[in-house]
């Protein structure tokens, strides 16, 4: 098993209570120069003898460990079980994906979710995002200095570490222009235009800061409609409070008043969804004469639709109704900040953010 995620999510904290259970573990973190050099230069040696759980923090700092790994999780007398925890997705690494494919289960860590804070604290986690630091943090100003802090430790210390040489101001340029088109359609050649570079070098950005969990690319369906349809992605900051403070934005009133409070809206409701019925088979749909669905979920056997709403009472559209028909969804769930649930049509919910804690996929909810 690999633990994946952004920095700072509590992936070692997971990890210690796991170890709890295996009555302890042998750790290596390989940002220390401790863990580093033992696994550097020998990490067959150092491994073949392990016994137990085998805790190896931060594994992207060191691909080649990848190799390493392979055939010591391949050995059917071995005594270790090993747990890496990385803070970039194995297709940013050299040779992760590839030497464990097959041999590692890929399990997403994410921040705090409402399920977990409670819905009493809804808007103080859509407003300071997820990272435990900066949500548990003793006042707004504190969560904005804990943000600052964690953007420049990334964009200086992080990025670099993974052997990635795109300058620091270049990418964190590109990462607030990300904000002001969170939740939009991706269009590279207009960021390209607006940092004065090619499509090739904004892709790669965005691939990059995808790669280590500090964005969403949430790809489009199309099928056979005989319809026009949007075929490049959407792209969404996963974590509200970087959005925020990106934005400046500092407190509720500000955000509500912002030009982007329905885009936060429907990016932090995004996340709440995929922390409840995970991240697969999962795509948005848009047409080019404006029928469009955020997420559209394959589960069980049958498609899901969800729309995010930052409004007190949603009510039904158009574009609702093409979707639910042209998409042949069970049912369509219309996702707002609210405190009662109601149905809006046949097939159509309106649905508080708060009970999709409790959701099930039925095809006739109550």
């Amino acid at each position: 098993m690999v633990l994946l995620g952004a920095r700072q999510v509590g992936k070692t904290t997971l990890a210690g209570q796991i170890a709890e259970q295996f009555g302890g573990a042998t750790v290596f973190d390989l940002e220390r120069a401790a863990g580093r050099t033992a696994l550097e230069h020998t990490p067959e040696l150092t491994l073949a003898d392990a016994k137990g759980l085998v805790v190896i923090d931060e594994v992207q700092r060191l691909p080649a460990l990848f190799s390493a790994l392979r055939p010591l999780c391949d050995d059917p007398v071995r005594k270790a079980i090993f747990l890496p925890l990385g803070s970039a997705a194995p297709d940013l690494v050299r040779g992760a994906a590839e030497s464990l494919a097959g041999r590692a289960q890929f399990v997403p860590v994410a921040g705090f979710s409402l399920a977990e804070v409670g819905v009493a604290e809804q808007d103080r986690l859509w407003l300071r995002g997820g990272f435990p630091r900066a949500y548990l943090a003793q006042s707004i100003a504190a969560a904005g200095r804990w943000h600052e802090g964690f953007r420049q430790t990334f964009l200086e210390r992080d990025i670099p570490a993974l052997g990635v040489r795109v300058p620091a101001a270049t990418l964190g340029r590109f990462w607030a222009m990300l904000a002001h088109y969170h939740g939009q359609v991706w269009n590279g050649a207009e960021l390209g235009r607006a940092m004065s570079v090619g499509p090739a070098a904004v892709n790669h950005y965005r691939d990059l800061l995808a790669g280590t969990f500090m964005i969403r690319v949430l790809q489009p369906w199309h099928e056979n409609l005989g319809k026009r349809q949007t075929k490049s992605p959407k792209i969404y900051l996963r974590d509200s409070g970087l959005l925020h403070h990106l934005l400046g934005i500092d407190d509720m009133s500000a955000l509500r008043s912002h030009p982007r409070y329905g885009a936060s809206w429907e990016g932090f409701a995004l996340e709440q969804t995929f922390l409840k019925f995970g991240e697969r088979d999962a795509w948005f749909w848009s047409t080019q004469r404006g029928a469009e669905l955020d997420l559209m979920l394959m589960r069980k056997g049958k498609r899901w639709g969800f729309e995010f709403k930052c409004t007190d009472a949603p009510t039904t559209a158009k574009s609702m109704h093409i979707a639910l028909n042209d998409l042949a969804l069970a049912h369509l769930w219309v996702v707002y900040p609210g405190s009662t649930r109601y149905p809006l049509g046949e097939r159509i919910t309106a649905l508080p953010l708060r009970e999709l804690i409790d959701l099930k996929l039925e095809s006739t909810p109550p």
